[in-house]
């Protein structure tokens, strides 16, 4: 099993750099003797052990992979029924993608550098600027089943001999080997490419502010709408103040997450407010949400509370709005590399990530809504 030993090695390599990966994103898997080793539901590649990869037949996720369509409960039930070990995490939603990528290593981030490029309108022609042929570019579609299909098509009548990695658009992008440590490597090179191309086209900097009697405001309306108490924290970094000062700050805020997987974490936007309306502001949000509900709702969802957990005070700066020191930690994380993003795409000719469709999908995702409905 040093193969697997080798897959935890360099799973925790990529887990550990947050540029790659924040808070349980991505996943990683190895192929021995038939079986998919695959980083299993909830653990965090940063801290992964040999126990926290889902052993699964690869005759299994291959038969899946050839039906024609199935629902998430359905892959979900197939993929453990493939387990030989049923005792192991359950595998990624995304083990039939591992399993028809023909490379004993396979390796999934959520890159930011890779991720801010491909969230701006002309994203894939950009990709492909900076990659040529040597990467298949795939189209956003949900994780799992559908993404396999979708791979499978965009590689069909290349030879992947010939394929350095596979972007996918608004949301990650793979790199795999026969070696471990090559296919490290070379997420590693693929996602230097697109940060050089950042850093060359779309420079940032400048930094924020946000006084206590606005944090204290806030403090109280969005506690109030959580149904919990929550803490104020402004985000110190360089680009806070500088996306705070936009003058199409709202049409950017409405423009989606960095990558779909953090909806569950941030919301789909943030609230924006001017100080001194901090209340006012608050509640137009709580509305705005109720109503991005019942657009998307097909009337089997249950609706999750109503509170921002980021904003932006106009001319100030950004805040995070969270109810433990835990989870102010992730948010601050994942807001600064998302501003990040933010003005750089917008450098590049505005930020475009997903469609309302698409992100509420995620947030209210039947396996998540099921555990409510419990």
């Amino acid at each position: 099993m040093d193969a697997l030993k080798e897959r935890v090695r360099t799973s925790r390599l990529l887990g550990q750099d947050e540029y790659l990966v924040l808070h349980g994103g991505g996943n990683t898997s190895v192929k021995i003797d038939g079986i998919l080793w695959v980083k299993g539901s909830g653990w965090d590649l940063g801290t992964i052990e040999e126990g926290g990869f889902a052993p699964v037949r690869m005759d299994a996720l291959l038969g899946i992979a050839q039906k024609e369509m199935i629902s998430d409960s359905e892959l979900v039930r197939l993929q453990k029924d493939g387990m030989t070990d049923k005792a192991a995490p359950a595998p990624s939603i995304e083990a039939v993608v591992h399993a028809i990528i023909p490379y004993k290593f396979v390796d999934h981030t959520h890159a930011d550098a890779v991720v801010t490029v491909s969230n701006t309108p002309n994203g894939r022609e950009l990709i492909q600027k900076i990659y040529g042929d040597k990467v298949v570019v795939v189209d956003y579609v949900m994780p799992g089943f559908i993404l396999s299909k979708a791979i499978a098509e965009a590689v069909k009548g290349r030879e992947w001999s010939e394929i350095e990695g596979i972007v996918l658009l608004n949301h990650g992008i793979f790199s795999f080997d026969e070696d471990g440590e090559v296919s490290y490597q070379k997420m590693l090179s693929l996602v230097k490419k697109a940060a050089d191309y950042l850093e060359q086209n779309a420079k940032i900097d400048v930094k924020s502010e946000i006084s206590e009697r606005t944090k204290e405001a806030l403090s109280g309306e969005i506690s109030t709408l959580r149904g919990c108490d929550v803490g104020i924290e402004a985000i110190d970094t360089v680009g806070a103040k500088t996306f705070a000062s936009l003058d199409n700050l709202e049409a950017i805020l409405s423009g989606g997450p960095l990558t779909p997987e953090h909806v569950i974490r941030t919301k789909p936007r943030a609230v924006s407010l001017e100080e001194g309306r901090e209340a006012e502001c608050v509640k137009a949000y709580a509305d705005w949400y109720n109503g991005y509900f019942e657009a998307n709702n097909d009337g089997t969802k249950i609706i999750l509370d109503k509170a921002p957990r980021w904003g932006v005070v106009k001319g100030k700066g950004v805040f995070v709005a969270a109810k433990d020191e835990k989870e102010a930690k992730i948010l601050k994380d994942i807001i600064s590399h998302t501003i990040d993003a933010m003005l750089r795409a917008v450098k590049l000719g505005g930020w475009k990530s997903l469609n309302e469709r698409d992100i509420f999908a995620i947030e209210y995702w039947e396996l998540e809504q099921a555990k409510l409905k419990k």
